[in-house]
């Protein structure tokens, strides 16, 4: 409806009304979608805080702290990080962080995969993946306390010597007996020759030979030893070996009295024309017998290795095997971790794959090697990661399980940042050019993981 207004001169005013008639538009607010920055901020800030405080003032006070000397007043520049690489202590746990880096990671990985792998094909897979995981509910300062006592040379104390001296005796029965000697005199049949103990001259069957030694300390006398018996008249070649010693006095020297005992586990060799005819091992009372030997005369020896110390294990503390042993301590803890999510991994491969390979004809190895390897290198890679920067880290295990005479063969750059600077050293200036060091050789491996997750993640 239009209606004029006012007079006819006037330009007309339409109106605008009736029911189709709406409200006049006006612009649409925009609306913001969360808090406002201020909010935002008033909750980033307590974190922001705390991590300035604990990560960001740490770090820029070590770079500050790693350009003075010793005592914090003299100016020195780059000089600490040139001692890093000038010094000899400081490059051999350069060289030892080099060791841990390619071996740890890629043992603990390995391990890792097979486990896991193993865990989808045997029964009980629940506990066996509890029992490999059970050590990293041990932290690793009491890790390091459980292998110091694994690897005590004594095999009675330490489980690793003591496995190895038990496959040992396994396989060799011989009992050694360090200085231990031929006894002397002119009625001795033996005498000592090049380390061995020989009869002065050739014997034939039917003549018994007695061979009498002394020096056999009471810690090496075997608890099974027997009261020595005289060899009786034999149509073969027999003797006894004993420990020609009556405790408290008296005696017959060269004689087999009642109270000494055998000698056993010792081997004895029948020599004729300069080759080993024959051998044999004496019993708990001392006696020996060749069997099936040819008639003829021989000379009775006792081998050199008689008289060698048994078989004791390795030094695994020593200067040459304390970094290996160190690392196999280091692949205990971590195994179960990589097995886990190596696991994880391993669950999510479409079966589909693995199945259709094994339907075109290949084999296990094969779908293991072409199929689920490239599918789980994402996940083998993570682990990977995670282990090389943990190696760099390594502190509690070193300082545990080497003893102090080699700790400096098994120093490790955690370790000796903390020597210097605070077990003795007295040193901050060098030991935050440790510190910053090894916070550059950790840095890309932690840069390299987080873009992984955020390319996993879009």
């Amino acid at each position: 409806m239009t209606e004029r207004l006012n007079g006819p001169q006037d330009p007309p005013v339409e109106i605008t009304g009736g029911p189709s008639a709406g409200p006049a538009e006006t612009p649409q607010t925009q609306r913001r979608i969360g808090p406002s920055p201020a909010v935002a901020i008033a909750f980033l800030l307590p974190a922001a805080l705390l991590l300035g405080i604990w990560v960001v003032y740490p770090i820029g006070y070590s770079i500050f702290r790693s350009l003075f000397d010793s005592t914090g007043t003299g100016f020195v520049g780059l000089g600490n990080y040139a001692t890093i690489f000038t010094d000899p202590a400081t490059l051999t746990t350069i060289r030892n962080n080099l060791i841990w880096v390619v071996v740890a990671p890629i043992v603990v990985t390995t391990l890792g995969l097979i486990f896991a792998v193993l865990t989808e094909r045997i029964k009980w897979a629940t506990a066996f993946k509890l029992i490999v995981f059970m050590p990293m509910a041990v932290s690793l300062m009491a890790a390091g306390v459980i292998f110091r006592l694994v690897y005590e040379e004594d095999p009675n104390k330490g489980l690793a010597n003591a496995i190895l001296t038990t496959v040992q005796d396994t396989f060799s029965s011989s009992q050694g007996y360090p200085e231990a000697r031929p006894r002397e005199g002119d009625q001795s049949q033996v005498a000592a020759e090049g380390g061995a103990v020989v009869t002065k001259q050739p014997v034939q069957a039917g003549q018994p030979v007695l061979i009498p030694i002394v020096g056999v300390k009471p810690d090496v006398m075997p608890g099974n030893a027997q009261p020595a018996k005289g060899s009786a008249v034999d149509t073969g070649l027999s003797g006894t070996v004993w420990f020609d010693f009556t405790p408290g006095g008296g005696g017959q020297s060269g004689a087999v009295d009642a109270t000494e005992k055998g000698l056993p586990g010792m081997t004895v060799e029948a020599v004729q024309n300069g080759q080993v005819a024959a051998t044999a091992t004496t019993a708990d009372d001392g006696s020996f017998r060749f069997e099936g030997l040819p008639a003829g005369s021989y000379v009775v020896r006792l081998p050199q290795s008689n008289f060698e110390a048994a078989y004791g294990g390795l030094t695994w503390l020593g200067p040459a095997l304390i970094t290996p042993a160190i690392i196999g301590a280091f692949v205990w803890v971590w195994a179960g971790f990589a097995m886990v999510l190596i696991a994880a991994g391993l669950s999510a491969i479409p079966r589909d794959a693995l199945e259709a390979a094994r339907i075109d004809g290949a084999t296990e190895w094969q779908v293991f090697r072409k199929i689920t390897v490239p599918l789980l290198s994402p996940v083998l890679l993570v682990v990977f990661v995670t282990m090389i920067i943990n190696t760099l880290k390594v502190f509690d295990l070193v300082f545990i399980i080497a003893p102090p005479s080699v700790q400096p063969q098994s120093n490790v750059i955690a370790l000796e940042m903390w020597r210097v600077a605070f077990g003795g050293g007295n040193n901050q200036g060098l030991g935050s050019a440790l510190a910053i060091f090894l916070l550059i050789l950790v840095l890309p491996f932690m840069i390299m993981n987080i873009r992984r997750f955020r390319r996993e993640d879009t």
